[in-house]
């Protein structure tokens, strides 16, 4: 009882105050408990798919994993890599260690792929343009790796699925429309339709029949675009038109349709909907009326009743997902829940937010130890949701997973205790950290180990959005740790957290203000011509809201032994690049226990004038002291500073430190990230490189010592740990970004790296408590 009394509080906790509509009525209901309160699905391993290039991945070619089927015996994976053209395969008969098997080339854009006996059957679209579409369905032989037969589709396909008794194949001919013509809307000929395979006798006698999809919709309905297709037990298929906001069934043995109905719209409440120019804001208080469903993914739930993942596309996508009977009536929508989810979790991707929030691209059922599990995935905050369906018409949320960027295609493997989830972006070109990926998950008896980190509600229900989780700074005593976010958001805030807790619970924002005028008093020392060289009045004012907060680049944060907060500010631009003119320098706030503005503090002038774009990174009182970090050297440095501010004379000393060689593969650059304090004027710093994934390799924590140190010293460095094993320890993608550290009362070193917003990162945040480290 003990087990599932902490296993249902942590769901509770979780599911904060999560409400659900159902029958498209608005009002609550409550959310009940999930089964099997001990079991929970855990990340156990993340495939890069480069590493089909090369083991290392030192390859920039980019790579996708769209969608994913598995073997029958659920030992290998074979997925869709449309960038390349190929399909790949992958050996999972230890999940924990996945290995490359090699790819295979299809002679065109593979969109979809699934699994009838020793036969993979893949979807290739071979269209040389919109208008003149074309495509082939490619039966490989799994186990030698080789094309078995090809079949003509006549058309552009996307989606594939088979029958459970292997009796049939429905195949969605899209015929996607030019997104480019016009204002990319419907109608464009030619249409789409369904394509139905029967899989009698061997691959080179079987047949095809198409199934007319035009003429039902109410919207472009002499356009259907079907996108996603499934079908349950009794053969029946049911296809989504994305675009038409349509949903048809189709009997696979008369090919013809049985029912087809409008997915509806659903008003949301409590959600933003507002991509706010940078600096960006999070804020759950805007309302959209009406908005159409534009379901991609579908998934059956049973023999009459499927789930949809409300993508959207054109002026559509709820940003959540449904379940409806096969009579068109709606037994559940998610409402707000998912927009919610990700503000709770730090993956809220507010870059997407006019357009379609979080954007759920695929649902998939599956029964795991005798428990139904519908699971969604989130294209644009890079998670799976789990929901516990035992209860009709009721899911309950169980759990978030984390995943690489962009999980598309999710494939539940009962028989192993395996979800596998297809992660298609990647962007090693021009970033070191977004690579495509198939993630492994393996239910098991453990708790969840994701999230990390997890907001409380406000008081008018909604979760306190978060993300960008940047320094750290230990309470005095106790559990407690502070955290800020940094310049991706306007309005700067403090987080307390509780970190007793796992996972760690963020409890209070205090939002840092300015109602003094610290800021515009600053401002009239300042020139007030623009100075490609130094800041000046102009940008000091665009710190400041209407409303008296601010809009800094806290990049680290301390304890003041007088009460409040040391806030380190890092500056923006370089001296003397165009490119880059300096829009503010780097500054320290003192701020009173409320987050107001009591105190400015500036670096001398000939240290601004030296002024790069990587500068304060982090900061520690101690001994009367502010003692800062700069994350690189500035102009004519060979070294990175580290600055002490004495508070009672004023005035500042400069050591350097001497920062690792760049040892990744990726190149790149290394540097600091922040720095605490552990008494008798010796420090421990991140040193970190700003490659992720398979690139990374520079994850240090070091211990510095100041004593003794004069202005112009180059001090020395004593590695403490090296943190790279804990960060995979995860078992996903190396985060780049570790960018907080604290020390707590009882000697617990914590770390927590900085998801960037969700911009071009795949949102995670890892909050790591690495236990009581050698210090001294």
């Amino acid at each position: 009882m003990k087990k599932l009394a902490i296993a249902l509080a942590a769901s509770v906790a979780l599911s904060g105050l999560l409400t659900a509509c159902n029958d498209g009525d608005d009002t609550p209901v409550q959310l009940a408990s999930v089964s099997n309160p001990d079991k929970f699905f855990n990340r156990t391993a993340t495939f890069a798919v480069c590493a089909q290039l090369e083991s290392s991945c030192e390859d920039s070619t980019p790579t996708a994993a769209e969608i994913v089927a598995a073997s029958e015996d659920g030992m290998t994976l074979v997925y869709t890599n449309s960038l390349k053209g190929e399909i790949g395969f992958v050996d999972i008969a230890d999940p924990a260690n996945p290995k490359p098997l090699g790819r295979l080339v299809m002679g065109g854009e593979p969109t979809s792929v699934t699994v009838l006996g020793a036969h993979a059957l893949v979807a290739v679209n071979t269209s040389k343009d919109f208008v003149n579409v074309s495509g082939k369905l490619v039966v490989v032989d799994i186990a030698k790796r080789s094309v078995v037969s090809e079949i003509a589709l006549g058309g552009q396909p996307d989606s594939v699925a088979r029958s459970k008794d292997g009796r049939y194949m429905a195949v969605v001919i899209e015929n996607e429309r030019d997104e480019t013509l016009g204002n990319g809307a419907p109608p464009q000929a030619p249409t789409g339709y369904l394509t139905i395979v029967d899989t009698v006798g061997a691959p080179a006698s079987w047949k095809t029949r198409q199934v007319e999809l035009k003429g039902l919709a109410a919207l472009y309905p002499d356009d259907a675009e079907p996108e996603y297709v499934s079908i349950n037990d009794d053969n029946i298929a049911v296809v989504t038109l994305q675009e038409n906001n349509h949903i048809a069934l189709v009997d696979l043995a008369s090919g013809k349709v049985s029912r087809h109905f409008s997915a509806g719209a659903v008003t949301l409440n409590q959600v933003d909907l507002t991509d706010a120019p940078r600096p960006n804001v999070l804020s759950l208080s805007e309302t959209q009326a009406n908005r159409l469903r534009e379901p991609d993914g579908v998934s059956w739930l049973s023999r009459t009743q499927f789930a949809t993942a409300n993508e959207g596309d054109l002026n559509g996508g709820s940003r959540g997902f449904s379940i409806f009977n096969t009579d068109g009536k709606l037994a559940y929508d998610a409402g707000n829940l998912m927009e919610h989810l990700m503000a709770r979790i730090g993956h809220a991707n507010d870059k997407r937010s006019d357009a379609k929030g979080n954007e759920p691209e695929n649902v998939t059922f599956g029964r795991f130890d005798g428990t139904d599990y519908l699971f969604v995935a989130s294209e644009r905050s890079s998670v799976v949701a789990v929901y516990d369906m035992s209860q009709p018409n009721q899911p309950v949320f169980k759990q978030v997973l984390p995943a690489a960027a962009a999980p598309e295609g999710v494939l539940a493997i009962p028989s192993r205790n395996l979800l596998i989830a297809a992660s298609e972006l990647d962007d090693r070109a021009t970033s070191s950290t977004l690579r495509s990926a198939l993630n492994i998950y393996q239910y098991q008896q453990a708790p969840a180990a994701y999230p990390t980190l997890q907001s409380v509600n406000r008081a008018d229900g909604t979760p306190i959005p978060w993300s960008a989780m940047s320094g750290l700074v230990a309470a005095p005593s106790g559990s407690v740790v502070y955290g800020i976010d940094d310049s991706f958001f306007r309005g700067n805030r403090i987080f307390e957290i509780d970190a007793s807790v796992k996972p760690a619970s963020l409890r209070r924002e205090i939002r840092i203000t300015d109602p003094n005028g610290k800021i515009a008093a600053l401002a009239t020392q300042l020139p007030s011509a623009k100075d490609a060289n130094a800041f000046d009045a102009t940008d000091l004012a665009a710190l400041v809201n209407a409303d008296g907060s601010v809009n800094l680049d806290p990049e680290g944060i301390s304890l003041a032994s007088g009460g409040g907060f040391w806030i380190a500010s890092e500056g923006a631009g370089t001296v003397g690049e165009a490119a880059r003119p300096v829009l503010s320098a780097n500054l320290i706030f003192k701020l009173s226990a409320s987050g107001v503005i009591e105190d400015i503090i500036r670096l001398p002038a000939a240290i601004d004038a030296k002024q790069q774009r990587f500068g304060f990174e982090g900061i520690a009182e101690s001994d009367g002291k502010l003692v800062l970090a700069f994350q690189r050297a500035w102009a004519g440095d060979k070294h990175p500073r580290i600055g002490v501010y004495d508070l009672a004379a004023k005035t500042w000393q400069f050591m350097f430190y001497p920062l690792d060689a760049v040892t990744s593969p990726n190149k790149g650059w290394v540097g600091l990230s922040d720095i605490t304090a552990l008494g008798n004027k010796r420090f421990l710093v991140i040193e970190r490189d700003n490659q992720g994934g398979p690139d990374a390799r520079i994850k240090k924590l070091y211990r510095i010592d100041l004593s003794g140190a004069t202005d112009g010293t180059v001090l020395s460095k004593t590695l403490v740990r090296d943190v790279l094993p804990d960060l995979k320890a995860s078992k996903g993608l190396v985060v780049e970004k570790i960018e907080g550290l604290a020390v707590l009362a009882n000697g617990d070193v914590l770390l927590v790296n900085d998801n960037d917003g969700v911009d071009d990162n795949n949102g995670e945040t890892q909050l790591l408590k690495l236990g009581q480290l050698t210090l001294n």
